[in-house]
């Protein structure tokens, strides 16, 4: 047990090279939080849910962390600051890295146990400062999530995601009225209005070529030629930019 310590003191310091001791990345809150958590867990997978409500209670007030009792964490598993949120049906894997206030959270909780409403984190993931991973999606081994990035769908192995998409969606306002919405995201539902807006405007050009070409096929003429695309259109003669002494050389010629 003693050197399982020691090989996890080590790994975070490969991933931190501030702390000048191990005794130093003991004091970090989310080394705290982990070993205390194990606590938690412990109680909780003996159906002892008070005591391990207790014990998680105790670790978010010396550090700033809520892991739920009911999550399973592997080894090596390191949050970098704290202020972090994980629920209780999240599965993290080996060697994962966490920053500050980071949400790994549910959806669907009417499904209760055993639903499965959180992520799943596969060995090597990093998941940057301010992220927001909502839902039982899964993040492929050694993926990257940017800072404030907020993850809604399944990420492949090794893929780097950033940046986020907040955008007017088509679920109507009265469809949520008396039900409760967790984190604010209909995951399962239409979110990318654009899509069938240019869908509808694709059908109804295709619709008004077929009319145009009926019309010109009864005065005898052929189809309506379509116009040719960026790629197909004819590139201009490239012209180089005379340089500071052509210029000058013109200028005295001149």
């Amino acid at each position: 047990m003693f050197e399982r310590l020691i090989a996890y003191l080590d790994s975070v310091a490969d991933r931190d090279p501030s702390p000048r001791s191990r005794w130093e990345v003991l004091l970090y809150p989310g080394v705290l939080a982990l070993g205390m958590h194990r606590i938690a867990h412990w109680l909780y997978g003996g159906g002892l849910f008070f005591l391990a409500r207790v014990v998680n209670h105790f670790a978010r007030f010396l550090t700033a962390i809520d892991i739920h009792p009911g999550a399973r964490i592997g080894r090596n598993f390191f949050i970098d600051h704290g202020f972090s949120v994980i629920g209780e049906t999240a599965e993290i894997g080996d060697n994962v890295t966490i920053y500050q206030c980071v949400t790994l959270g549910g959806t669907n909780p009417t499904n209760g146990i055993p639903g499965k409403r959180h992520p799943t984190l596969l060995d090597g993931v990093i998941v940057g400062s301010g992220a927001q991973i909502i839902g039982p999606v899964t993040i492929g081994q050694r993926a990257r999530i940017g800072a404030a990035a907020v993850v809604i769908e399944d990420v492949p192995e090794g893929a780097t995601m950033i940046g986020q998409k907040a955008r007017s969606t088509l679920v109507a306002a009265e469809t949520y009225q008396r039900q409760f919405m967790p984190y604010g995201t209909p995951c399962k539902d239409p979110c990318e209005p654009v899509v069938p807006r240019v869908d509808e405007l694709e059908e109804q050009i295709a619709a008004l070529k077929a009319e145009i070409d009926r019309l010109r096929a009864a005065e005898g003429q052929g189809p309506l030629p379509m116009p040719r695309r960026n790629s197909e259109a004819p590139q201009r003669e490239h012209v180089p930019e005379l340089g500071r002494g052509d210029r000058q050389d013109e200028v005295g010629n001149g």
